[in-house]
């Protein structure tokens, strides 16, 4: 058996470049063409996650890392549209085996609920594991240090895993364009621990929806027995040390406005007219548009139809169903089988119904450009989703970003990622065959009026949440870049909203940067107006609770604070805590204070070596400060501290914050000082909010119901973002008014 050979650090394959922004996926955004003259040509590949990438790409350098589409071939790294493109090479053996076999006969298959038979064969697994690694060392070697990798969907999944180990400096995400089953189905691939532990080398694991998600975190408890907390996951790394790694919902989207441009031009809509025509003009034309895939479930729809018309309750003069089925992975034998059965279904519905000058199924075995299938899709009533299990669905999308004449209606199969956002489709069980007949006849006889009304709320849905949205969403929340707007943002206002219901609800609230503005003297920091307001009058509530969390000291906690009666408090990041019975005394153990003793004189030391640097002291600790001098100068300072500290008193905890380095005797975290809180206060759910990398704690230790806001920039774990201090409170008084009006009080803001 050939394969391509392993690289090495020296083959021509890779270039000496290192890219700040690195994307990995099976397949190039090129296609290999080669001219008439025998040179090679690259064409660009139209495709979503091409556009969503694109501009990011262009606009950091980036380098994109995957195959080219021909096996037995290897290309120089080359540059291409203003992308850096770097090959990675297969042979015809690994194409059969790592592609063809474990990725779309174990993997595909097994992820979509088993609705064929997986195979599992050893070979093939060993192939997966081969060319996983070729594709992890292509991209470390061009990863510059402390780049972002980006690695794409289920062909990859070890990758994440290959590239911590080889490069921990690299900032790792992984998206999952496929479904991820539950574990009682997932439990069956004999590879399930190794393909997780994959997975888990990422920073930020994505998927198409929240149930994807939380499978994935059962199988990590099922398997490893790790914490899982919300959307975090506590993972080991080995050396005493915790990664949170978050895994959560990004729904993938497309370039909607790219959509509609193509639609509202004359020579498309001329060519919808065309369509028709060619059709015979018939009063209803129903469209299904997928690859021919078994997932997909044209044999529901196509049986479906076909009763419909014997049943006599559709007319074949009046309405006919156009199937595009594109070719899909045909050296599969699976997949040949499918389209032997489809074509016969086709031909025998055909046969029994289609007249002279009406044909039943319009039935077309091949893509088409982008331009007719918008034309398609112009001249389309009805858009029919029947999908059986798929990760999300873009046709869906596709078909609504068209219709800006808002005529159209779509048929939805609710198990699709796509139907968890266009709640406003005809959703179908495309299982219940009966079901499915009348959600047809539904949609044909639904009046223009509701059409509207329908197709204006998805559009609306589709607009906002675009392919470019998509990306930069993953993108923030995997490194805390992008422009953050002033204001409460309309995803955090529906957060509001959803735990503004809850029973018994704890706010807690970081204080410094959160709740009141940074500040050079500490003492001197006071929260603003509007939020000690906002506060007041959510502490006033017998079924809320407020808690102040801090890394201050609980005395200079309850001095600048100054917290409305009622209030609950943790200090010196949850060694103290201030419940309804009162402080919490802290009692150091002798070894303890000599450890202190020992750490007051290294840190004075280092302070008195730049002006503006300070030393404070907290009941089990101390915090050096270096907010006050130059940036380089502080960063210095914080490293000969923790340098020195660790060399003379190592059983010390060490903690990094904004301008300052903390240090512990008895450690203690916002994480574990929340859920003390969560347990006193009995809280039903948490809203949470902080500014700095001491309140990730807290944000790992949010669950599913609980809603956790970061203040400006920064990677967190948190899921929501405002820009200050002075959005904080307004987000605070929205909640007091969503608090009101859940209790049936108005609110101001409606």
């Amino acid at each position: 058996m050939q394969h391509a050979p392993e690289p090495t650090p020296s083959d021509d394959l890779y270039i000496d470049a290192a890219y700040d922004m690195i994307v990995v996926s099976n397949r190039l955004p090129v296609d290999y063409e080669r001219a008439p003259d025998g040179s090679t040509t690259w064409k660009g590949s139209p495709g979503g996650l091409v556009t969503a990438l694109e501009p990011i790409m262009r606009t950091t350098e980036g380098a994109w890392v995957g195959w080219a589409g021909v096996a037995d071939m290897e290309f120089d790294p080359f540059e291409h549209d203003g992308i850096s493109i770097i090959p990675v090479p297969l042979s015809a053996d690994e194409l059969e085996e790592y592609y063809e076999g474990f990725s779309n006969d174990t993997l595909w298959p097994l992820y979509h609920d088993v609705i064929a038979p997986p195979s599992f064969h050893r070979e093939w697994w060993d192939s997966y594991v081969r060319v996983n690694r070729r594709f992890a060392e292509a991209a470390a070697r061009a990863a510059s240090h402390g780049a972002v990798v980006w690695v794409q969907d289920y062909q990859l999944q070890l990758v994440p895993r290959m590239l911590r180990e080889s490069r921990p400096d690299l900032v790792i995400g992984f998206f999952n364009h496929i479904p991820f089953p539950a574990y009682g189905i997932y439990s069956q691939l004999p590879w399930r621990r190794q393909v997780v532990d994959g997975l888990l080398g990422a920073d930020v694991i994505g998927f198409q929806r929240s149930a994807d998600a939380g499978n994935f975190t059962r199988a990590v408890r099922r398997l490893f027995g790790y914490a899982t907390r919300g959307t975090v996951i506590d993972v080991p790394d080995g050396n005493d040390n915790v990664r949170h790694v978050v895994a959560r919902h990004f729904p993938i989207s497309i370039d909607a406005a790219g959509f509609e441009e193509i639609a509202r031009r004359p020579e498309v809509q001329a060519r919808a007219k065309e369509i028709r025509a060619s059709l015979g003009d018939p009063k209803t034309i129903i469209l299904g548009v997928d690859r021919l895939d078994y997932t997909k479930g044209i044999r529901h729809r196509l049986k479906a139809f076909g009763e419909l018309l014997r049943d006599e309750r559709l007319s074949v003069e009046d309405v006919t169903l156009v199937q595009v089925a594109s070719p899909s992975r045909e050296r599969v034998e699976t997949y040949r089988l499918l389209r032997d059965e489809i074509e016969l279904m086709v031909g025998r519905l055909n046969g029994d119904h289609s007249t002279l000058g009406h044909q039943a199924i319009a039935y077309l075995h091949h893509g088409y450009p982008r331009e007719e299938m918008v034309a398609l899709y112009l001249a389309a009533d009805v858009m029919l989703v029947t999908a059986l299990r798929d990760g999300m669905n873009l046709v869906a999308k596709e078909y609504v970003a068209c219709r800006f004449d808002e005529r159209g209606v779509l048929l939805l199969s609710e198990f699709t990622g796509a139907s968890d956002e266009l709640r406003q489709a005809v959703l179908v069980n495309p299982h219940d065959i009966e079901g499915l007949k009348d959600a047809i006849v539904e949609a044909i006889e639904m009046p223009q009026r509701e059409r509207a009304r329908r197709m204006r709320a998805l559009r609306k849905r589709v607009r906002e949440n675009d392919v470019a949205n998509w990306s930069a969403t993953f993108l923030k929340t995997l490194t805390g870049s992008g422009i953050i707007a002033p204001g409460v943002p309309e995803g955090l206002t529906a957060a509001l909203n959803r735990i503004a219901g809850t029973e018994r609800l704890l706010v807690a609230l970081d204080f410094d940067g959160t709740l009141a503005p940074l500040v050079d003297r500490p003492e001197d920091a006071r929260a603003t107006k509007r939020a000690r307001t906002a506060i007041e009058r959510l502490a006033a509530a017998d079924d809320t609770r407020v808690a102040i969390v801090s890394g201050r000291a609980l005395q200079s906690l309850r001095e600048v604070a100054d917290p409305p009666q009622g209030t609950l408090l943790s200090g010196s990041h949850g060694v103290e805590l201030q419940l309804d019975s009162g402080g919490v005394t802290i009692d150091l153990r002798d070894a303890e204070l000599a450890g202190l003793e020992r750490l007051t004189h290294i840190l004075e030391e280092v302070a008195s070596g730049a002006e503006g640097a300070w030393v404070e002291w907290k009941p089990a600790g101390l915090a050096l400060h270096t907010r006050r001098v130059p940036a380089n100068i502080g960063a210095t300072l914080q490293r000969m501290a923790r340098e020195r500290v660790e060399a003379e008193v190592p059983e010390l905890s060490v903690r990094g914050g904004k301008g300052v380095l903390e240090f512990s005797v008895r450690p203690g975290d916002k994480g574990e000082a929340l859920t003390r809180l969560r347990q006193h206060a009995g809280s039903s759910a948490v809203f949470y909010v902080g500014d700095d990398v001491t309140d990730e704690d807290a944000f790992a230790a949010l669950e599913y119901e609980d809603v956790g806001v970061k203040v400006g920039q920064g990677k967190s774990l948190a899921t929501h973002r405002v820009k200050s201090t002075e959005d904080v409170a307004e987000l605070l008084e929205r909640l007091a008014d969503a608090r009101d009006m859940a209790r049936g009080r108005p609110s101001r803001w409606t």
